[in-house]
């Protein structure tokens, strides 16, 4: 990965971006800009009651997920709903590029930072609002929560056995496919600031449904041309074939990808069933998918014959494309992300470093720094308020008075 001893200039470099946002989807967008060299400032309540300090993995008093999440911010407390927090917010916002938010519609309103106002502190301002479902609409004032927008996507709905309960994975994807669009979204307002000196602020309205159901592109289309609903079908792709989770003889799950006719007639020769190739029933991939119960069931019996080791062996010679199900722990040893250093290591104030995923992309001959962990609560207000001209006079009162 890169090294901070020597690090360039990120294409977000100069970018100056308030993080307002809390929890997950927006922080997430923000630290990936962060990630590219925008100066990103994490702005949070004086008490440190952000959801994300609490949630799961937590070590002790120590806010794990925090610290990967804000990763590269500074960090500062603000209370914006008080008359001299919104103050303060204004003047931040006059030196900003963009503010990252994602209160309920209407929320900012009610504290007297709706966008005109923001925009008349600073017309270029970049006004990022990540919701649920959008600043408009009958459910505009609903909360947004990964699992709920999963749901109301259609993307649960494709996820479990078919016949069984749909299936949430053990993460909160929809927060980070938001997150992805709402720095998609920061990084293409930049562009357009940049080329024109002249450009006006605007207010971006991002919907974390909306970004879910971007990712599903296929399945209106299918629906109205087709008359196809698309549901579960397990570890099974039900739009090519085979594509599915296999368990070998030792007992260990793999998945495997030959749906091309290429690849196809490679695993038929690898596994020594050449007849398969000349079956009319898998002639072609659709009528593989049409026929997947059938195919699967030979293929399984063929992988249940052989040990996972054989079967990769067989598998890589034949360029077919494999894999076993890794856990984390597999993650941290293959060779091939010890190699790239697809984990990297946070220098943390409690933990000396810890580990979190690499910057993406990688882009050669650019070396970028590696981020510090995400900051404590406060950390950085004499730095940041030190730069709007408070002293630490200023800085004990407005402690005092709970807005910092």
């Amino acid at each position: 990965m890169n090294s901070p001893s020597n690090p360039s200039r990120g294409p977000l470099a100069g970018v100056r971006i308030l993080d307002l946002a809390t929890v997950l989807a927006g922080p997430f967008g923000a630290a990936l800009c962060a990630d590219l060299g925008a100066r990103v400032t994490k702005i949070e309540l004086p008490d440190g009651s952000d959801a994300l300090r609490q949630l799961q993995p937590v070590k002790g008093e120590l806010p794990l997920y925090w610290k990967v999440t804000n990763r590269g911010k500074r960090g500062i407390t603000l209370d914006v709903r008080k008359p001299r927090g919104r103050e303060l917010l204004l003047r931040l916002v006059a030196d900003a590029d963009v503010l990252v938010e994602n209160f309920r519609a209407g929320t900012l309103e009610g504290w007297g930072l709706d966008v005109p106002t923001l925009l008349a502190a600073n017309p270029r301002l970049v006004v990022l609002r990540l919701t649920g479902f959008g600043q408009t609409g009958p459910y505009r004032r609903n909360g947004g929560f990964a699992r709920v927008f999963e749901a109301m996507s259609g993307l649960t709905n494709l996820c479990g056995e078919a016949g069984g309960l749909p299936l949430h994975m053990n993460f909160p994807l929809g927060d980070t496919v938001a997150g992805l669009f709402a720095a998609f979204a920061i990084t293409s307002e930049m562009v357009r600031m940049r080329s024109d000196p002249h450009a006006a602020g605007v207010e971006i309205d991002l919907s974390a449904t909306e970004a879910l159901m971007r990712m599903l592109e296929p399945l209106a289309v299918e629906h109205e041309q087709l008359g196809l609903v698309r549901g579960r079908q397990g570890s099974r792709a039900g739009y090519t074939a085979p594509s599915n989770m296999y368990r070998s003889g030792d007992g260990v799950a793999f998945t495997l990808v030959a749906s091309s006719q290429a690849t196809f007639s490679r695993l038929c020769a690898a596994l020594d069933l050449p007849h398969l190739v000349d079956d009319p029933r898998f002639a072609d991939n659709v009528r593989r998918v049409r026929n997947t119960d059938a195919l699967d069931a030979l293929l399984g019996a063929a992988f249940a014959a052989l040990d996972f080791e054989q079967i990769h062996s067989r598998l890589s010679r034949s360029a077919l494309p494999h894999s076993r199900v890794y856990t984390i722990e597999d993650v941290v040893a293959d060779p091939h992300f010890i190699a790239r250093q697809a984990i990297i290591r946070l220098p943390d104030a409690d933990l000396g470093t810890i580990p979190a995923p690499c910057i993406v992309p990688r882009v050669n001959g650019r070396e970028l720094p590696v981020p510090r962990s995400g900051p404590a609560v406060g950390e950085h207000n004499a730095e940041v308020y030190g730069e709007l001209g408070l002293d630490e006079r200023e800085l004990a009162r407005l402690r005092g008075e709970g807005v910092i």
